[in-house]
């Protein structure tokens, strides 16, 4: 069975979703998304009735948006965030979310066939948190750890 590349990121919001300053960024979702669907190397995210995660609560409030996807490897992964249109709107972050104090990004390697839901995306993240870098989640520095 192959092995795949899950990946969480999480933002705390400036604003409520439809607060003005956060418009540009809602109005691109369906964009980026459909971006990232049809990048090399991608495999599923998480979705709601929307086509998008932001209604998805594993924090408990309403100021953390969740982002999660598998992908087919690291570089595909990469490719997509730093080297597509995606990269345009993470360069513009600072204008949407505030600056967090711990990661806001944990990977993990997951089974072909197991999509996390939130919640075990939420345990990833906060293991991150916790405990640093381990095989049950790590970041894009210590990947090559846990290959």
């Amino acid at each position: 069975m192959n092995r795949f590349l899950a990946q969480i990121n999480i933002g705390e919001l400036k604003a409520p979703l439809d607060h003005p300053s956060i418009t540009d960024f809602v109005n691109n979702l369906d964009q980026i998304n459909e971006l990232a669907e049809n990048s090399p190397g991608f495999v599923w995210r998480l979705k709601d009735d929307q086509n998008n995660a932001t209604s998805f609560n594993p924090y408990g409030n309403g100021k953390y948006i969740v982002n999660m996807s598998i992908w087919r490897d690291l570089e595909s992964l990469k490719k997509f965030v730093y080297r597509s249109e995606h990269m345009e709107f993470l360069k513009r972050r600072k204008e949407w979310f505030l600056l967090m104090d711990q990661p806001h990004m944990a990977l993990w390697w997951t089974r072909e066939d197991d999509f996390p839901d939130e919640h075990e995306g939420k345990r990833r993240l906060d293991h991150l948190w916790k405990h640093g870098p381990t095989e049950f989640a790590f970041d894009y520095r210590t990947i090559n750890l846990f290959k």
